[in-house]
């Protein structure tokens, strides 16, 4: 079997590239994730990309399993991508098609997502191929206007979870945060730091902010809280960096 996977950027139908539209249009099979009544809009947003490129493939949506809040954090991790990997292969047999099934990915399948390691699980394992898409970062710094790095500068990309356990990464620059469903930077004990903060990026209701951390960083916390109780979901990411440096 071929498995496309297909990264369709952050939720905004005109960051697909065109090579991603082509290929849905040439899938035999798109299969649609359905996350709960909470986020239903975000299958709403896959099968509106899907139409605009013109895709007549047949969909077939699937519900996602729900993580086991008992198990240790990795442990938990891995059995629900066993459980999503059942899932794509019971979705693909009831279709049984004939030829190649795509899965749109949200961002890019290669940063800080978990497609490719959950592919790898299906038997007989698929043919994969990878269509690259925009990521949240790439959306965030477009949107503020900023560089990724500094000058000659590197960049160190983390998760909030990593930065509430381990504080600022020794030696880092310029710290790009991900999957932060607590904003870790207040965990942080420094007052020499920048923010670029931003989210649901490239959508309609995009938020952003920037300033020092000290000052910016309650305001994101609050519009962080407002938001999520509006949609009921929220995906956000940021950027950190010490003042004074270009």
């Amino acid at each position: 079997m071929d498995l496309w996977l297909i990264g369709i950027g952050t939720g905004n139908p005109e960051h697909v590239t065109l090579e991603a539209q082509r290929a849905l249009r040439e899938a035999a099979l798109i299969l649609v994730p359905r996350k709960g009544p909470d986020k239903s809009d975000l299958a709403g947003l896959r099968h509106r990309i899907i139409a605009e490129a013109g895709a007549t493939a047949p969909v077939q949506e699937f519900d996602y399993p729900t993580r086991d809040p008992n198990l240790p954090y990795k442990h938990r991790v891995r059995a629900w991508h066993d459980e999503i990997a059942l899932c794509w292969q019971d979705a693909i047999a009831k279709a049984d098609p004939h030829g190649p099934v795509a899965l749109l990915v949200w961002g890019d399948p290669s940063l800080y997502d978990s497609t490719l390691r959950i592919a790898t699980r299906l038997e007989p394992a698929p043919k994969l191929r990878v269509l690259p898409g925009i990521t949240a970062l790439h959306a965030l710094t477009a949107a503020h206007g900023i560089t990724f790095n500094t000058l000659a500068g590197a960049v160190t990309v983390t998760t909030g979870r990593r930065l509430r356990d381990h504080g600022w990464p020794y030696g880092a620059e310029t710290v790009a945060v991900m999957l932060d469903g607590d904003c870790g930077f207040r965990s942080l004990d420094r007052t020499d730091l920048m923010i670029w903060w931003g989210a649901y990026l490239g959508m309609e209701e995009q938020i952003l902010d920037h300033g020092p951390v000290v000052e910016a960083g309650p305001r994101i916390v609050e519009a962080r809280a407002r938001a999520r109780a509006d949609h009921g979901w929220i995906m956000d990411t940021y950027v950190l960096r010490p003042m004074g440096l270009d």
